[in-house]
């Protein structure tokens, strides 16, 4: 394949804020720990599209932790950037923030950490740019995802016999 120019962190960053409406809850007024992975994997794979230039889907998910209650009437907000790009997958980190417009306050509620694959138009995985680190942030977090891609692929391989 050809060389193909790199991308920033910066180029592809997705932010996403929604009101959460009754509909979205459960019977104790809070969103629904589902919407809120659904949102993720949304905000993930827009992001990683961005970068790739292509359809991404979803290889795996993290464990995702849920902090902090997200109420009928408060804002979620959700912030997804890349932290890491291989030749064909992607690791994309997604904040998730519980807005209450009334009090002001902004908390952070989970983080998640997702693995896209960019796929052509025959559903068959595709390069994706380099991805440019600008910063020493941007250094850090890329060298803390290739930790997490190799504990993913250990747990992935068979055990020994």
């Amino acid at each position: 394949m050809g060389s193909v120019s790199g991308k920033t962190v910066a180029h592809s960053v997705t932010e996403m804020t929604e009101l959460v409406l009754p509909n979205d809850s459960n019977t104790l007024g809070n969103i629904l720990g589902g919407r809120v992975m659904h949102l993720i994997d949304l905000a993930a794979a827009i992001t990683c599209a961005r970068h790739a230039g292509h359809v991404a889907v979803t290889a795996s998910m993290d464990s995702v932790d849920f902090r902090h209650p997200i109420r009928v009437g408060q804002v979620i907000h959700l912030q997804a950037r890349l932290n890491w790009v291989g030749s064909t997958s992607m690791e994309v980190e997604v904040k998730v923030f519980c807005e209450d417009l009334s009090e002001g306050t902004h908390v952070l509620t989970s983080t998640a950490y997702l693995t896209f694959v960019a796929l052509d138009t025959d559903g068959r995985p595709v390069e994706v740019p380099p991805l440019v680190l600008t910063t020493p942030d941007e250094e850090r977090r890329f060298r803390e995802a290739q930790q997490r891609r190799a504990e993913r692929l250990q747990r992935r391989s068979p055990a020994p016999s």
